[in-house]
């Protein structure tokens, strides 16, 4: 039996909001169902690991408070690869890349065109060559790139769009920036429309729910899905300070713990990423507007709005606090540098005080929450987008790495075999090159030929294991191009232009990277990788721990039935047999879907 919605009014409604509100109101949002509103937060690589050592530590009262009443899901796995992107359109979609198209933030499409003008990372445009120019009508072939440089000025925290100074959004997009559709008169794919499938805020939005998410880069405004229209319509307010602008001070401005923003450019020559303070103060912008979003508010608190029914963001101060070896005279075995101690992730004091930081900022949403008389009626889910490999920081290998490391990664040893727009030019890898390597070929006859290349030197670029042929379509669709090609971007009969021809898996504890300042990184299949903390709390949930392997992608069909509508609505969910979340629900409403 299909869930459905039905009319009830809410006992908190909203007066006077400035924001049209969607066809049903909030405060009518599913009949009989105590749960109205889910907040969804992805603490980018967050392990299950760093869940229990700082809950048994201390270190996280939020998150401890929040485990008393929910359910605990130890053996999560995000996406394949662990990347941002595809990690977070399982969290929205319930599906993988093989139906949602999404491999990397930067990847490759054997159909599509270079954009009209060269992006902020140097992928070239059409103003720089007419061999980028879009032949219409034909098959062309291009990376993809969406992540900052796609924005008018990602050095800018609004990334150059018409905003305030630490505000961002949907506008920071430049369009010319965009791979091109050579099917659909080559007209820029905006990045909701280059995902095949539907999302959970399309279906919310369809069925009158006021919709919201903060993210690190504009074109994460994907979580709409499809609208076939140059805007993300599913998605009622969106906030993306870019993370990758220049740090500048934030005047008078605080984060959860204290951390004094005020003058935070001198800690930094670089962007939010590269400071263990600055990334708090960044991710405390989104956190602000989650709170206003509580509050009933937009994200910048200056007008009034529903009480979103989906809503949520990122946290980038773990994924930094990991990765980060700070400062540059420090190694990695400096108390002062980020990391892991050791094998069972003990964290350093640096990423510690991350960890410190993001429950702090979840303890003032549970507060708004709670002063709102909102916090019985809303599920918050707690993960992560991807993990960060390698935990044991005497695994750590990278390649190239240091001088006097004489290791290659597998794009150098294959260079002539690839397209000749693929590297990244600001560090010489070939695209999707952190701790994987996914590889398309100029021509996808040569896969065997460039498989032995990689097997003759796979000590120097320290693999694990090549999938290619049968391996990678057991995981993906085959790679290839569509007999009869269409507009972008529904799958077609035949080939899938975006599946890599070969996908290397290096030893644990590489990571393909000539950043001194990095000791781990994500994307891979590995453990450490893959393996990320997912907590589903409510005031009503008995404390539960479950050590059934579950999914990511399960979270998304379990929030449409939480909140009382058809997980069968999501698109990847009935291509893939998603199922729900174990342990959440009553027999009568497991038994609506799988």
């Amino acid at each position: 039996m299909k869930q459905r919605i039905l009319a009830v009014a809410l006992s908190v409604g909203l007066l006077g909001a400035t924001t049209p509100a969607p066809s049903r109101a909030n405060d009518e949002f599913g009949e009989g169902r105590k749960i109205k509103h889910v907040l969804l937060i992805s603490i980018d690589g967050m392990h299950a690991v760093d869940y229990e050592n700082c809950v048994a530590s201390n270190n996280c009262p939020t998150l401890a408070a929040l485990g008393k009443t929910g359910v605990n899901y130890t053996r999560t796995s995000t996406s394949r690869p662990s990347d941002s992107f595809p990690g977070l359109m399982a969290l929205v979609t319930g599906g993988s890349p093989r139906t949602v198209g999404a491999f990397y933030d930067v990847a490759y499409d054997r159909v599509l065109a270079p954009p009209k003008v060269h992006t902020g990372n140097g992928l070239p445009g059409e103003d720089q060559g007419s061999q980028y120019a879009c032949k219409q009508g034909q098959i062309n072939g291009t990376q993809t790139e969406y992540e900052e440089g796609d924005e008018f000025d990602e050095t800018q925290v609004n990334g150059g769009g018409p905003y305030s100074t630490f505000d961002g959004g949907v506008l920071s997009i430049n369009p010319d920036r965009l791979e091109r559709d050579p099917f659909n008169g080559c007209k820029p794919v905006y990045p909701w429309n280059f995902v095949r499938t539907n999302t959970i805020y399309g279906v919310i939005h369809a069925a009158g729910g006021f919709t919201a998410w903060s993210d690190k880069h504009a074109v994460y405004a994907v979580v709409s899905g499809p609208t076939g229209t140059t805007s993300p319509s599913n998605l009622d307010d969106y906030y993306s300070p870019e993370v990758n602008s220049n740090v500048i001070d934030i005047p008078g401005f605080k984060t959860a713990n204290g951390t004094d923003c005020s003058h935070i450019s001198q800690n930094t020559s670089s962007d939010w990423t590269t400071d263990f303070d600055s990334i708090k103060c960044y991710d405390q912008l989104k956190v602000n507007a989650v709170v206003n979003w509580i509050n009933g508010k937009s994200h910048l608190g200056t007008s009034k709005q529903p009480v979103p029914v989906i809503f949520g963001m990122n946290f980038q101060a773990v994924s930094v606090g990991q990765k980060l070896i700070e400062p540059a005279s420090a190694t990695r075995t400096d108390a002062n540098s980020g990391g892991y101690e050791d094998a069972q992730g003990t964290p350093r004091p640096k990423m510690a005080a991350e960890i410190a930081f993001v429950d702090a900022a979840i303890g003032q949403m549970v507060a708004a929450l709670r002063s709102r008389h909102l916090l019985d009626s809303t599920a918050i889910i707690i993960t992560a987008k991807h993990g960060q490999s390698p935990i044991d920081p005497n695994r750590f290998f990278p390649i190239p790495g240091k001088s006097g490391n004489n290791g290659t990664p597998p794009s150098g040893i294959i260079g002539s075999f690839l397209p000749p727009v693929y590297s990244d030019p600001n560090n010489g890898l070939g695209i999707a090159e952190d701790d994987i390597s996914q590889l398309w070929l100029t021509n996808s006859s040569d896969t065997s030929k460039v498989v032995g290349m990689l097997e003759d030197n796979a000590a120097a670029a320290g693999i694990g294991q090549i999938l290619y042929g049968a391996s990678v379509a057991t995981i993906f669709n085959p790679p290839g191009v569509p007999n009869v090609p269409g507009p972008c971007c529904r799958l077609r009969e035949g080939g899938d232009p975006r599946t890599p021809d070969i996908v290397v898996l290096p030893n644990v504890g590489v990571v393909y990277t000539g950043n001194l300042k990095k000791q781990s990184e994500h994307g891979g299949f590995a453990w450490d990788d893959t393996n990320v903390m997912l907590l589903v709390s409510n005031p009503d949930f008995r404390p539960k721990t479950v050590n059934s392997f579950v999914e990511t992608a399960q979270v998304a069909p379990t929030i449409l039935q939480i909140l009382g509508l058809d997980p069968d609505a999501l698109d990847a969910v009935r291509a893939e047999g998603t199922p729900v979340l174990p342990s959440l629900f009553s027999d009568r409403d497991s038994n609506d879907h799988r």
